[in-house]
């Protein structure tokens, strides 16, 4: 049985994660029992500290110290900067991930971290160990150069900008697909009717609907902007008319928001909830997303044709993905929780056109079932039976 190796870490967001999951149970869904995925967080796992502490530490210093985080991810668009780093890092890791691949024995490697794949490559390059490599690029627009390397076999990217710095980083058009960003398989399927979803869900079925999240940490002013949409849309009811529409507020992983919401008098109907396994279902239930510029948020509402009202991003890898929404017309960028709330109002009510087409325009940008696709391409790359030339790690 051929085995596939993603190698991801949480250092740089749950994103990363989500999209290596995208991409697991695509394998599964594609091959079926002709092959065999694992996933491998390689820096938690196999790292020395200090270096296995970095994907902890990421929340600490978007949350604490976004100063430094900036600076940190601005020296790592240089080359000057990450190509000593690297190199330095590889020597490091040397033992670590050959350790990591004598135990995984794999037939190919996927990489969805510029982290990871940087370092593995100089290792299997140290080794002369070949077998196929693959990137799959799992920021929308800000692409730091560490994420292209010549040396892969294929390089997947998820817009049409990414392809472009592809090309300017030095990658053949051969090298590289453009498929989509990888979300999970519930996106790429037809929604069920939102009436029903939204009676499941514990919504009014009828009244209009605004979702809330922030990632899977439940990052951003969650709190403030929720509850200024709440008394903006709970205002006409204070006046003898029924409130304009309803608010799901997706908390993630985050207990103190959620007891703090949970806690507040609400004025009009909210669900409040945690980590959502079925956040497609939330989706398609909605009429529209109140969120941060994440990524793989991003691709989410658009393979559902939601429309978006983006409040924040992380400064560095999402700072391309406001305007990329604004110049595809798929929603709009607002930071002070009451201007949201007015837009909020607005288009659950008299605007209602406006929210209609950032919509349409959302819908047409959508590839719901791009981790089908790569795992489709990448399947086709495995050796074939009876060819098992590519050579173990060893050293």
């Amino acid at each position: 049985m051929e085995r596939i190796l993603i190698l991801m870490t949480e250092a740089g967001g749950g994103g990363h994660f989500a999209s290596a999951e995208a991409l697991r149970d695509a394998f599964q869904e594609h091959c079926r029992d002709a092959c065999s995925v694992e996933m491998l967080d390689i820096w938690s796992h196999y790292a020395p500290p200090p270096l296995s502490r970095v994907p902890a530490s990421y929340r600490m210093l978007v949350d604490d110290l976004p100063w430094l985080y900036r600076l940190i991810y601005e020296a790592g668009e240089r080359q000057e900067v990450t190509e000593p780093l690297m190199a330095a890092a590889a020597r490091v890791l040397r033992i670590p991930v050959v350790r990591a691949i004598r135990r995984y024995e794999p037939s190919l490697i996927v990489s969805v971290h510029p982290l990871v794949q940087q370092i593995v490559i100089r290792v299997l390059r140290r080794l002369r160990a070949e077998m196929p490599f693959v990137t799959v690029v799992t920021d929308l627009v800000t692409i730091p150069p560490v994420w292209y390397s010549r040396e892969v076999d294929l390089c997947f990217v998820p817009s049409e900008e990414a392809y472009d710095q592809g090309l300017r980083a030095g990658l053949d058009a051969r090298q590289l697909r453009l498929c989509g960003l990888p979300i999970r398989s519930g996106f790429g399927k037809a929604p069920r009717p939102k009436a029903e979803l939204r009676r499941e869900l514990g919504f009014d079925a009828d009244l209009p609907a605004a979702l809330m999240v922030g990632g899977g940490e439940g990052m951003g002013q969650m709190a403030e902007v929720a509850k200024a949409i709440a008394a903006q849309l709970g205002g006409v009811s204070r006046r003898g008319q029924p409130p304009v529409g309803q608010l799901a507020v997706v908390c993630g992983r985050n207990q103190e928001l959620m007891d703090d919401l949970k806690s507040y008098a609400w004025p009009i109907p909210v669900c409040i909830v945690g980590y959502a396994s079925n956040i497609w279902d939330w989706m398609a239930a909605s009429d529209l997303i109140v969120t941060k510029a994440g990524p793989g948020t991003i691709a989410e509402a658009c393979a559902l044709g939601l429309p978006m009202i983006l409040t924040g991003y992380i400064p560095g890898q999402e700072a391309g993905n406001v305007p990329y929404v604004l110049r595809h017309g798929c929603g709009v960028y607002v930071e002070d929780p009451v201007q949201i709330a007015t837009v909020v109002a607005g288009w659950l009510g008299p605007q209602r056109a406006t929210m209609d087409q950032a919509a349409s325009s959302a819908r047409r940008l959508g590839r719901p079932r791009a981790a089908f696709d790569i795992a489709g391409t990448i399947a086709g790359m495995l050796p074939r039976e009876g060819d098992h030339s590519s050579p173990k790690a060893s050293g």
